[in-house]
């Protein structure tokens, strides 16, 4: 059983990141921060996001580190709601993210598609299970 997830992240400028992902509101888990650093806190206790200088994150690989013209991975975020999805988006938008790819509404499934200041790409959703096809 898995107790808790932490995804690597390249990240240019540490301070940025933490006030774009401050602007969001997220928290960080300052135990696991330094001027390498930030532990983003995407649910508190088991899942963080690990935003690593570019340079200190090389050290953990032999492969080329991805820049921001390639995809490495999609990351998706689930909200409570589709307004908290609009509400996400909105703030990312006016902090520096831009938008990769136009919202999509599946009934029920909703999400909206975000690239951080880092290139990151990040899908906020909202789903209802009751709303499936049958």
């Amino acid at each position: 059983m898995i107790q808790s997830i932490y995804v690597n992240l390249p990240v240019d400028d540490l301070q940025r990141s933490r006030d774009f992902w401050t602007k969001l509101g997220f928290s960080f888990n300052e135990a696991f921060c330094d001027e390498k650093a930030l532990c983003l806190m995407l649910n508190e206790g088991s899942i963080c996001a690990m935003l690593l200088q570019r340079e200190f994150f090389a050290t953990f690989t032999n492969r080329a580190v991805a820049d921001h013209s390639t995809t490495q991975v999609l990351l998706a975020i689930a909200v409570e709601s589709r307004q908290q999805v609009d509400d996400m988006v909105r703030t990312a938008l006016e902090n520096g993210a831009t938008r990769y790819r136009e919202a999509q509404d599946h009934g029920w499934m909703y999400y909206d598609s975000i690239a951080d200041p880092d290139g990151h790409q990040w899908e906020i959703m909202f789903s209802d299970p009751n709303q499936l096809p049958t």
